[in-house]
């Protein structure tokens, strides 16, 4: 797949966030777990924690299935819900026991996200040369926000588009949509790195945008947050460029004059 770079059309570049720029310790989404288990029981709920186990990944794959059919993103607030009135209790998603919940959750991202190496160096010279955005699946946009901060990468970006904030998750061409107006870039001018094949890669490509598989952290097999999505885990068309580092990111726009 030939790309053309900002001297003859590409004037943007959007990334994924997760496993893509970053990614997140061993064990976070077990810490997180913990943490959201503990949060309930000290807003007084009494959880035995194998029963709410077995109710909460039962209704987190319902949930995660309609979203995939209708592109709608989920949020852990109603996954949490619907398991605590599975138990026996009588809850709207809005009770503040269980936003309290979803913040202890996430709670345990924030010392556990590490960048990818090079990110920022990478972010930094490629801010000379294009508009960049970011387009993450997150279902909590405050904490996808925060862990932007956290890692200094905030500025970076000239448009931020989080799933949990639009309503919509990829590939739904809604938000790549959205990722174009926010840059306020065509989408064929758009270069999109991403991780996932199903979400990034090819949402991406029916959208319009030109993708770029990063499989850093498939190499690595490290932990992939957000892979309950997805279905598709193979490369969905060889023509997609690969690439397994910043380096090689680098190499590969250096390379499309």
């Amino acid at each position: 797949m030939k790309i053309k770079n900002d001297r003859d059309g590409i004037g943007a570049i959007g990334f994924d966030l997760f496993n893509t720029l970053v990614f997140a310790k061993e064990h976070t989404l077990d810490e997180a777990m913990e943490q959201m288990i503990r949060s309930l029981r000290q807003s007084g709920f009494d959880i035995d924690e194998e029963a709410f186990d077995e109710h909460y990944d039962t209704i987190v794959a319902w949930h995660i299935e309609r979203s995939r059919e209708s592109g709608k993103e989920t949020h852990n607030q109603f996954w949490i819900c619907d398991t605590l009135n599975r138990l026996g209790n009588r809850l709207p998603p809005d009770d503040p026991r269980i936003a309290a919940a979803v913040e202890a959750y996430f709670s345990a991202f924030y010392p556990n996200v590490r960048l990818i190496p090079g990110t920022k160096a990478m972010l930094k010279e490629l801010q000379e040369r294009f508009h960049l955005g970011l387009l993450s699946n997150f279902t909590h946009a405050p904490a996808a926000r925060k862990i932007l901060t956290i890692l200094d990468i905030d500025n970076y970006f000239t448009a931020v588009v989080i799933s949990g904030e639009t309503g919509y998750r990829k590939p739904h061409s809604r938000v790549f949509n959205a990722l174009s107006d926010g840059l306020s870039e065509k989408k064929e001018r758009i270069i999109f790195v991403g991780d996932d094949p199903e979400a990034d890669l090819i949402g991406a490509l029916k959208s319009g945008l030109s993708p770029v598989w990063m499989t850093y952290a498939r190499d690595r097999s490290l932990p992939f947050t957000s892979g309950v999505f997805s279905e598709n885990t193979e490369n969905p068309d060889n023509d997609i460029p690969r690439i397994a580092s910043w380096e090689d990111f680098l190499a590969f726009l250096n390379a499309q004059s």
